[in-house]
């Protein structure tokens, strides 16, 4: 594998890492430039210590790097990515250099990859927070592959025939499984990577087995365990007993789940209290519309395990209550049936698990809240449901005014985009650039999604005058000081001893498990599936999702049916906007 992907990034990658740099206009010099690739290289622990250089850079690399990381220097601002006209990126700060550098990758890299899958049937469903170098990969195949299916209505004959659905899938966790089974109904797809960490792959697996579908495998990136940290909160004796806690309440109560838990927690969970699974983008109106349905004060809601996310939605309908919406307002914005009694009664039946958190929002603490209030008064503030209430609060109170907004990614996506898209509308024909500056909090990998909206947006528009400036709100401990030698020229770089971008002190930009998955491992398993020998079949086989419920019984019930069950129940929700009678009679 090494051979081939030395052949596939040679004079592309390996050697040129950024030797596209002025497409994100930089002006670096011949001698910069090669700083910066040498750099590069250290940093995704790339080794040339031989003459075929090994393409290999994964999370042990990185955490077994020789820089040291000294005492935390102050950084005045925070790193941006600056989109504007014609699809050009500045970057401003190291942090987002290492951002921008892998948004355009080689087309060698995308033709082969994207031949490879045709041939072989593969499609690969990835999560928003994948590593940005992964991500360019990905999103550029995406599109060479919608490309190449005009060509083919138009006439033109390919080697493959290019399937009407997309082989490649960028989305949150729930989608991720619906995208699977798209791929495999609408283009005959034999196998699914699954690039995330585990509970994603066993969820994927298990959406695609409930279709018809069990028999094509689901293959992670790594033969290695990859965690999640939110996950695994929910996993031990603790929540267990939090869970037989809400259900002795003499109230009915309604276990409303996090969809990022494995299938063994929700499995669990649905043996010892009814329980419905929610995202991001749904658990508002689902814990609205269950109060509703059951009645505000005969129901008790026990949200976990996301401490963060459920505290969250408590100072959310708190803000609605101190800031006085009356009944109609409820009615409009929130829901129909709800007013200031209900939302009243709603947020006193609120049990949230109170020992659970995600490692990467858990790092948005005191410091980068006071640079966003003291430097960023002027830019729009986005905060993940799970970020820590100090930022989440800045977003929310933001949000009141549409200069901010609260929720799911895809709520964070959909904001920028409407706020970009009545910008360019507006200033179509002025002279004056206008910047738009939006605070990301949340993980950094999904600047992807945001870099590649926001161009289709101002091109769409013929727009000129207008930049969306993307503000990653990592602390001054999220950069490396590093001296001597080998500090290449360069006073910082990303990173911190024990995670990528991550600190304690407040600042988190990448999930250190998601990076886990990168683009030499989706090689890999591209290449064993080709091959087809028993030798490859047998390591294919390692990196099957973990299947701890097979052939297992709950209480007398299949263990899998049950951790498909709140599954199924949240389905059934966002289809009729009601919980459904089989729910409701189990409460």
């Amino acid at each position: 594998m090494k051979v081939q992907y030395d052949r596939l990034c040679r004079g592309a990658r390996c050697g040129s890492s950024l030797a596209g740099a002025n497409l994100f206009q930089m002006d670096f010099n011949n001698s910069q430039v090669a700083r910066i690739e040498k750099l590069d290289a250290e940093r995704r622990g790339l080794m040339h210590a031989t003459e075929g250089i090994a393409c290999r850079g994964g999370l042990e690399s990185r955490r077994h790097s020789t820089i040291s990381a000294p005492p935390a220097q102050q950084v005045t601002s925070f790193p941006s990515l600056v989109i504007g006209a014609n699809r050009s990126l500045l970057p401003q700060g190291t942090f987002a250099e290492a951002q921008a550098a892998f948004l355009d990758p080689p087309d060698d890299v995308v033709e082969t990859l994207l031949d490879q899958l045709l041939a072989n049937k593969i499609g690969i469903v990835a999560h928003y927070y994948m590593d940005v170098e992964l991500q360019g990969v990905l999103f550029k195949m995406k599109q060479r592959q919608l490309d190449l299916l005009e060509q083919q209505r138009s006439g033109t004959k390919f080697e493959h025939e290019i399937p009407e659905f997309p082989l490649v899938a960028v989305a949150d966790s729930l989608k991720m499984g619906d995208d699977a089974v798209q791929m495999c109904t609408k283009s005959n797809v034999r196998s699914i990577i699954c690039l995330g960490v585990d509970f994603m792959s066993e969820s994927v697996s298990a959406i695609m087995s409930k279709n018809g579908y069990a028999h094509v495998p689901v293959y992670r990136a790594t033969t290695k365990h990859i965690g999640c940290s939110l996950a695994e909160s929910a996993e031990g004796d603790a929540y267990k007993a939090w869970l037989a806690k809400c259900a002795s309440s003499e109230k009915k109560s309604l276990h409303v789940v996090y969809i990022n838990t494995s299938l063994e927690t929700k499995a669990v969970s649905s043996s010892i209290i009814p329980t419905i699974t929610c995202t991001s983008s749904n658990v508002l109106q689902t814990i609205l519309q269950a109060s509703s349905q059951v009645g505000p004060s005969d129901l008790q809601i026990c949200y976990g395990p996301d401490t963060y996310m459920g505290e969250n939605l408590v100072s959310l309908l708190d803000a609605v209550i101190q800031s006085e919406w009356s009944d109609e307002r409820i009615k409009s914005d929130l829901h129909p049936a709800h007013d200031q009694g209900t939302i009243k009664a709603l947020r006193d039946n609120i049990n949230v698990y109170p020992s659970g958190n995600c490692v990467v929002h858990h790092m948005f603490g005191d410091s980068v809240v006071q640079t966003v209030e003291r430097d960023y008064d002027d830019a729009y503030v986005t905060a993940h449901l799970e970020v820590p209430g100090e930022m989440f609060q800045i977003a929310l109170r933001k949000s009141l005014d549409d200069e901010g907004v609260v929720g799911s990614t895809s709520n964070i996506l959909n904001f920028i985009e409407r706020k970009v898209s009545e910008e360019a509308a507006k200033s179509a024909d002025g002279d004056e650039t206008k910047r738009l500056k939006f605070i990301l909090g949340t993980e950094a990998g999904m600047v992807t999604s945001i870099v590649r909206s926001v161009q289709d947006i101002l091109e769409t528009n013929q727009c000129s005058n207008v930049e969306a400036e993307i503000v990653f709100p990592v602390s001054s401990d999220a950069v490396k000081v590093v001296e001597g030698e080998e500090s290449l020229g360069l006073d910082i770089v990303p990173g911190v001893s024990g995670g990528e971008g991550c600190s304690t002190a407040g600042g988190c930009a990448t999930c250190p498990f998601m990076k886990m998955n990168d683009i030499d491992a989706v090689l890999d398993i591209v290449e064993m599936i080709e091959s087809e020998n028993e030798k490859d079949e047998l390591k294919l086989v390692q990196h099957l999702p973990p299947n701890r419920l097979h052939g297992k019984e709950i209480n007398g019930k299949n263990a899998v049916e049950l951790g498909i069950e709140p599954i199924v129940y949240m389905r059934e929700f966002m289809k009729e906007k009601r919980l459904s009678a089989g729910l409701v009679n189990r409460l």
